[in-house]
């Protein structure tokens, strides 16, 4: 990454992770900031590998609707 990122769009970003259901953002940032794989996470929390990919993409979709400010279907993503 070249650019430095805006302050403003960080700040937003925290308070939109702070703002996610706890199991969501425990996963969303032990995947993105801790680097853990899905297995990983599902040992350590007892979820199955199919609940932490679901849980992962509900995160990833609300940061989205909270960022955009207007929700959208998964659908409409690809």
């Amino acid at each position: 990454m070249t650019e430095h990122p805006d302050p403003k769009r960080l700040k937003r970003l925290a308070q939109a992770i702070r703002k996610l259901p706890r199991c969501q953002r425990e996963i969303f940032c032990a995947i993105r900031f801790d680097d853990l794989g899905y297995e990983e996470i599902a040992q350590r929390t007892g979820l199955t590998v199919a609940e932490v990919e679901r849980l992962f993409a509900e995160a990833l979709l609300n940061l989205i609707r909270r960022l955009d400010g207007k929700a959208k279907c998964w659908w409409r993503f690809w």
